[in-house]
């Protein structure tokens, strides 16, 4: 038999005391840790379009969504009967009819030439500029202009540009997004065999709607997707029904847009 030991009520005291005291410490150095791990937000890149139109200032504020991965987009104002009036920002390989690795003649990916019907064709038959080859997107012969035009956010932006002048008071702010690859169930890669423009475009571009009115005190919109664009560009149709359309919805977080100035 061992001896029996006498513990005094003051070490029994400084003993809890103790292990209470490293077991806080534990848990507050764990919430330092999965604070230093935790992400920081992400902050929103600014795009600026110089091109001077005479307008109010106006910003839109894009949030990522889920399924984001490097998308085309376009942003243009119309009036309210739908008749295009100006462009504010272009995706610029599409604005520029070139793109990053466009050119594989080398045996390596380098920039060049490549033409993408599919990508924002909504945009493109509003715009109404017929190239040589039939396409509605601009060229490397006759590109949009450097001041609306600029490389593809890789996340969150707030686009900073203006109304095309103050004399429309009612107009649509328009907003066409699309991923290339982004297969489903319904839009599949052998949907329409021999379609190149097809296969680059999977769910075909979405296409977002606000309709701004000047003359009222609303300071901010929110842009809903109102349809899609033919999956391989071969018109300008608008199709509503979003039935079949999946991941594409999560490319887009939310899309707001701001008329701080008038």
């Amino acid at each position: 038999m061992f001896p029996k030991q006498k513990i005094s009520f003051t070490a029994l005291f400084f003993f809890a005391f103790f292990m209470m005291a490293a077991s806080f410490a534990g848990n507050d150095g764990q919430r330092r840790w999965r604070q230093d791990k935790d992400p920081a937000p992400e902050v929103a890149e600014e795009l600026v379009t110089t091109l001077d139109v005479g307008g109010f200032p106006l910003e839109m504020l894009f949030t990522k969504g889920s399924e984001h991965n490097h998308p085309l987009m376009a942003i243009w104002v119309e009036d309210m009967d739908s008749n295009y009036i100006q462009t504010l920002y272009v995706a610029e390989s599409i604005g520029k009819g070139v793109f990053k690795h466009g050119d594989p003649s080398s045996g390596r990916w380098m920039p060049g030439p490549l033409r993408r019907p599919a990508a924002l064709p909504y945009w493109g038959h509003q715009r109404g500029i017929k190239a040589g080859d039939g396409y509605y997107i601009p060229t490397m012969e006759d590109p949009v202009p450097d001041a609306i035009t600029g490389p593809t956010p890789k996340g969150n932006f707030i686009l900073k540009s203006q109304t095309p002048g103050k004399d429309l008071r009612q107009l649509r702010l328009l907003f066409e997004i699309n991923q290339s690859w982004d297969w489903n169930e319904y839009w599949t890669n052998d949907k329409f065999p021999g379609d190149e423009h097809y296969m680059t475009s999977s769910q075909p571009a979405l296409v977002y709607e606000a309709i701004i009115d000047l003359d009222e005190d609303q300071k901010e919109y929110v842009l809903q997707p109102i349809g899609h664009s033919h999956w391989s560009g071969q018109n300008g149709n608008l199709y509503e029904d979003l039935g079949t359309i999946t991941t594409a919805l999560e490319i887009t977080g939310s899309v707001k847009v701001r008329i701080p100035g008038q």
